[in-house]
């Protein structure tokens, strides 16, 4: 699957937290997250092995593995089962992936 760029299709994740999926195959998802300043997505776990990477902004990770800051160009892996959260302390743009495969992430048709 190849991604064009579309700046359309993103919907709401939580207040503030807005999320598209990229491209997805079998055992990978790959998502966008835009995140407003002040927004937070809460304290969650999933199955699904994370890695993240920080392209604009400020965050603060909270759970299982204590609380960090990072800024744009940081990234990061988060173990299936951990639980964490984030909260965006300036608006803030995440390119997320996932494996396997976030379900809840697939498009809707």
């Amino acid at each position: 699957m190849i991604y064009q760029p579309d700046p359309t299709n993103f919907r709401e994740l939580y207040s503030g937290v807005q999320i598209k999926t990229l491209t997805y195959g079998d055992k990978s998802l790959l998502s966008e997250l835009h995140l407003e300043k002040g927004a937070k997505i809460p304290s969650h776990q999933h199955p699904e092995e994370q890695s993240g990477y920080l392209i604009k902004g400020l965050v603060r990770f909270f759970g299982d593995e204590g609380e960090t800051f990072l800024e744009a160009g940081s990234a990061w892996n988060i173990k299936g089962g951990v639980i964490h959260g984030v909260e965006a302390i300036m608006d803030s743009v995440i390119v997320g992936f996932y494996s396997p495969v976030r379900e809840d992430f697939l498009p809707k048709n």
